[in-house]
């Protein structure tokens, strides 16, 4: 197949959702990756849990709780796993040679946080090429010294929807259209 999609989970660790930081609807961004992540496997597609590597700042260091995926996220066998070491999760790690070997053109982007790893990530997709969709209500962040966390979703959400890509596509979609997509799909 080629042109497949893929999902990608970013940073949805223990250690970035605390009592001290606190995300924004935590709980539903959860239950709409989950489903998302469940249409994907359904049609086939792979879903990446990408989980941040902070080994060398001493922080989210892999094995430990902090590191650790939430425990509400649906995990299944045959999901992909991949490090990562900055905010970009292309920059060091096995990222762009799994999505090669699956041959992914077009990426689905989720996660935590907002305006840290999931904007970085786009950023460089972008310049990679690849078609991209974000699940306008799948991403979340914590609150900012000068915006709430819904202030942060939205100001990125309206970023993305008017920022020129340099070859691929750039779209913000609800879940719901992402769902009904892939469902057109089985049909």
């Amino acid at each position: 197949m080629s042109n497949r999609k893929a999902l990608l989970i970013i940073d949805m660790q223990k250690g970035s959702f605390t009592p001290l930081t606190p995300r924004y609807d935590a709980t539903g961004v959860v239950k709409r990756i989950n489903l998302v992540a469940d249409a994907f496997r359904f049609n086939s597609l792979p879903v990446f849990y990408i989980q941040h590597d902070g080994t060398a700042s001493g922080e989210f260091v892999p094995n430990t709780s902090e590191w650790e995926l939430l425990d509400e996220l649906v995990v299944k066998e045959g999901d992909i796993f991949v490090d990562k070491y900055a905010n970009n999760i292309f920059y060091n790690s096995a990222l762009q040679a799994k999505l090669i070997q699956h041959s992914v053109k077009e990426l689905i982007i989720s996660g935590c946080a907002t305006d840290f790893c999931v904007e970085s990530t786009i950023q460089a997709a972008l310049t990679m090429d690849y078609d991209i969709t974000v699940i306008e209500n799948g991403h979340t962040t914590g609150e900012r010294p000068h915006l709430t966390a819904l202030q942060v979703i939205e100001h990125y959400n309206w970023v993305w929807k008017n920022m020129i890509p340099t070859k691929g596509v750039l779209k913000v979609k609800p879940h719901t259209d992402i769902l009904n997509a892939l469902s057109e799909k089985q049909n």
